[in-house]
């Protein structure tokens, strides 16, 4: 298979939840035109996309709505159970570990480190928050997949530094700062800032 590019994934994300919505309001088939107006592309986009993993859908009926959403799971992975460590057990990293759409989609907090004293020992469901200090020595214990960094900005390359020693291979960044990571191992930045900012040029225009 050809490399895959970063703005397919997200395009795929997009139709997974486009068909989601489809199947509660009880729609069987889906053209791709109708697929790509739902998600502002074309639909010439929309059949590239999915041309990349085989053939779906039936020429001048469409696609199966709950067929291609279980296509789409499968190449998203989501047909599995992600087991993820938190970073930061502020109220953004309250926010992310109560969010219930994580648990819905297969990703589970099975750790979560703080380095507040204060903090350390809370229960979050039946998570117990757990000093930072004792991270490597859990996640080698314990390992998962991915790790979820919401920390302040000054102590998330000490934080990613650590994921990478514990072979964590999945990062998900929300602090506002820049990380590098070795080959082989997967970072992904999340900023609210700037998707905020770019809201601001569009309405200042």
């Amino acid at each position: 298979m050809e490399k895959i590019s970063e703005f397919t994934v997200r395009r795929l994300s997009n139709y997974y939840r486009i068909l989601l919505d489809l199947e509660k309001r009880g729609i069987a088939t889906v053209s791709s035109h109708r697929l790509a107006q739902l998600g502002g592309i074309t639909s010439a986009q929309v059949r590239k996309d999915l041309s990349y993993f085989g053939n779906f859908g039936t020429r001048g009926l469409g696609y199966s709505v709950s067929e291609l959403k279980a296509q789409i799971v499968q190449i998203l992975g989501l047909d599995h159970k992600w087991n993820m460590a938190l970073f930061g057990a502020g109220s953004l990293g309250h926010a992310l570990f109560f969010h219930q759409g994580f648990r819905d989609d297969g990703f589970y907090f099975k750790h979560v480190f703080d380095v507040d004293a204060g903090k350390v020992g809370q229960k979050w469901h039946d998570v117990v928050i757990t000093d930072q200090a004792r991270a490597e020595e859990t996640l080698r214990r314990e390992p998962v997949q991915i790790a979820v960094v919401a920390t302040p900005p000054d102590a998330a390359a000490d934080v990613v530094e650590l994921l990478v020693r514990s072979n964590i291979k999945g990062i998900l960044n929300f602090a506002p700062t820049q990380l590098t990571v070795p080959d082989g191992v997967w970072l992904r930045n999340v900023n609210l800032a700037v998707a905020l900012e770019s809201l601001s040029f569009y309405l200042s225009m």
